[in-house]
């Protein structure tokens, strides 16, 4: 059923895509016709997959890192006060600065590899990771910790059965968050200084003039983007199948 609505959806917005090019009469390098469009991507499809792969790459390798430093820095955050103290200004410096600012800062340090695109990525990921989780971590059901205390047990045992159980829920929304917006990170890394990938493909086809090509990679990002989050909310959704959902009904008059 999910494939259909989106069947339904992606046939939808083709038509409407083709009734703009019909009516407005805009040339192709402005907005190309998706018959255009189809045939560039299957003409580059090789092309579109060598630079679609490193873009996935950089995006799956920030995932990861970014997803084990907010762990460990929400667990020191919740458990430490010092680690508040210090942790928090860089948490909070870290969404202040705009990312997309650092780009060329993280270009020059790391170079026009792979390396500068990750790090970009990790920065976007780190905070709503972080903060779910942390904000998790401390809503933990008082009861239980009492409960916990009364028995003896240790910082170790209540953090590892209790206070990180009840705080999954938590930090799976924050990963649904970062994995919606860890391509931002790659593309502008890419953008800035790159010599593969989709947002350097981008560039290239725009430069050149094959806007044909540029919005099939365009087409192509968004289709790992989409099919990344969707395989995370499965697998999240199934990791957590214990925590309780709300569910809402609406009445119909």
């Amino acid at each position: 059923m999910i494939l259909i609505r989106a069947l339904i959806i992606f046939l939808s917005i083709l038509l409407v895509w083709h009734l703009i090019t019909v009516v407005t009469e805009a040339p192709p390098y402005i907005l190309p016709n998706p018959k255009l469009v189809i045939k560039a991507f299957i003409s580059n499809s090789d092309l579109l997959f060598f630079h679609g792969l490193i873009t996935l790459t950089e995006i799956l390798l920030g995932l990861t890192i970014g997803l084990v430093f907010g762990i460990i820095s929400a667990i020191f955050l919740a458990y430490y006060q010092t680690a508040r103290q210090w942790l928090m200004p860089i948490l909070v410096v870290s969404q202040a600065i705009p990312v997309f600012a650092l780009a060329p800062v993280l270009v020059l340090w790391l170079g026009y590899g792979m390396a500068s695109k990750v790090a970009m990525a990790t920065l976007i990921i780190y905070f709503p990771v972080t903060a779910a989780f942390f904000d998790g971590l401390r809503r933990t059901n008082i009861g239980f910790l009492d409960l916990a205390l009364t028995m003896n047990a240790s910082q170790w045992s209540i953090l590892r059965h209790i206070r990180i159980p009840s705080a999954i829920p938590a930090l799976a929304s924050g990963f649904r968050v970062a994995t919606a917006v860890a391509p931002i990170g790659a593309i502008v890394g890419e953008w800035v200084g790159s010599s593969e990938g989709l947002g350097y493909l981008m560039l290239h086809a725009n430069g050149r003039m094959q806007i044909d090509v540029m919005f099939a990679a365009l087409f192509t990002l968004s289709f790992i983007a989409i099919a990344l989050y969707y395989a995370v909310d499965a697998f999240l959704t199934r990791a957590v199948s214990w925590s309780p959902e709300t569910h809402f009904n609406i009445k119909k008059d």
